[in-house]
């Protein structure tokens, strides 16, 4: 029985730091930016993105989620025709909310 618990252990840390999300094809034209740096762009609107903050009870790195998030923000920003996207929130129970900007027509 113990055997088991080790291989549930051992899987959920090898999933925690697995990265499933990938950027579409437009996204990886889009650009992420400080708030500094889009002065001079239109506001498109806002894209909250979410992943899994845990994975069997294990807390997934926070650097990792951060990049599957930045790259579900570009995908979203993709979406609505956007080129650059900044980052308006800290990550909360996964969560991240980007606006999305067209600066380049």
């Amino acid at each position: 029985m113990k055997r088991n618990g080790l291989i549930v252990c051992v899987a959920a840390a090898l999933l925690a730091g697995c990265t499933w999300v990938k950027p579409t094809a437009d996204a990886l034209n889009v650009r992420v930016a400080y708030l500094s740096q889009v002065k001079e762009c239109k506001q498109l609107g806002r894209a909250t993105v979410s992943v899994l903050d845990k994975v069997l009870f294990v807390s997934r790195n926070e650097e990792q989620m951060a990049d599957e998030l930045e790259t579900l923000g570009r995908n979203a920003a993709a979406e609505m025709k956007g080129d650059t996207i900044v980052s308006m929130s800290k990550i909360v129970n996964g969560e991240r909310i980007f606006n999305v900007y067209r600066c380049h027509d």
